[in-house]
């Protein structure tokens, strides 16, 4: 597994969900301006990309029913794509009109995730998310499908590849710029997230490809390094591992984004971004959010972020130098 691409340290694109994917799991409501403070933290960081809302009805999901509002009030930072999950066409205008960079459309691969999920058929959501890719593509626009369940569901087990191929495939043909394969679950593991991610980038070499896991398993960092090995350089993450999926059963946190920075920093990679500056953050979600979050650095601190020497170590130095004089 190389850290070196064309000489240089091979970089590693972060993208961030937690404004999205983990505030929409929270049963409290995130005030306005905190949001648009905590969007704004994590573009000074240095992440690629930044899921800051979902323009959807606000009886769906009540926590994010300030979109708008949301999208129009952050700074922003040259480098940094905001991007918002979109459902359907009326979505899609709202987003537009409020300068989301970058739409992204969301259906299972699996039938029965897909009814529990989005209500429909994936026939269904299809139909309804070509219309959105069509407005986007008109308006010029970035389009980027997430495809749930893509290394197994729940509730139909595994998923062939040739299942998530056809359907990347028919997003492609409708003028999707960027592919995103969600373990909805936690249920890759890495020879499979390997195997699939290489058939993806050869397929369509010229589509970005994001990977999103979560880390219900422990497998979360194993499959991102398997996706690094086979080429893949974009991850989604969560700040203090926030989020899951309401319709997974036993589905827990996105992997963690300090952690998966700390991790890839260690390992010679690029990743673009301050882990000072992100754990700022990170520092902050439980004040956010009202409670804790699973972060590990946070917790523990990283690698190097030594501890005091004990008092009883110091004594037991001056002793051992006194002996010795």
């Amino acid at each position: 597994m190389s850290t070196v691409w064309n000489g240089a340290r091979r970089r590693i694109h972060m993208q961030e969900v937690g404004p999205r994917d983990g505030l929409q799991m929270e049963s409290v409501f995130v005030p306005t301006a905190d949001k648009i403070a905590f969007v704004d933290a994590l573009s000074r960081t240095g992440l690629a990309k930044i899921e800051v809302t979902a323009f959807v009805s606000p009886k769906a999901i009540p926590a994010l029913r300030d979109a708008e509002d949301v999208m129009r009030g952050i700074a922003r930072v040259p480098g940094v794509v905001h991007t918002a999950l979109v459902p359907n066409v009326r979505g899609a205008e709202r987003a537009i009109d409020a300068g989301t960079d970058e739409l992204n459309l969301v259906m299972s691969a699996t039938e029965t995730h897909n009814l529990a999920n989005l209500r429909m058929t994936r026939e269904q959501s299809f139909a309804g998310l070509a219309e959105v890719a069509s407005i986007a593509v008109d308006a010029g626009v970035a389009v980027n499908i997430s495809l749930s369940c893509a290394f197994g569901c729940p509730m139909e087990g595994d998923v062939a590849d040739l299942v998530v191929l056809r359907w990347c495939e028919r997003f492609v043909e409708l003028g999707a710029s960027g592919i995103t394969l969600c373990d909805t679950t936690g249920m890759a593991y890495p020879g499979q997230v390997a195997a699939l991610a290489r058939t993806v980038r050869n397929r369509w070499p010229g589509t970005q490809l994001t990977m999103h896991f979560h880390d219900t398993r422990g497998l979360g960092l194993p499959n991102i390094l398997a996706a690094i090995d086979a080429g893949v350089d974009r991850f989604d993450a969560s700040v203090g591992g926030l989020g899951g999926c309401p319709y997974a059963p036993g589905a827990s946190g996105n992997v963690c984004t300090e952690t998966v920075v700390h991790a890839l920093e260690l390992m010679g990679y690029d990743t673009g971004v301050d882990l000072a500056a992100l754990l700022d953050v990170s520092r902050r979600v439980p004040a956010l959010v009202g409670h804790d979050v699973a972060s590990p650095i946070v917790k523990a601190g990283r690698r190097l972020d030594l501890h005091p020497e004990p008092a009883s170590v110091a004594a037991l130095r001056a002793a051992a130098a006194a002996r010795v004089a």
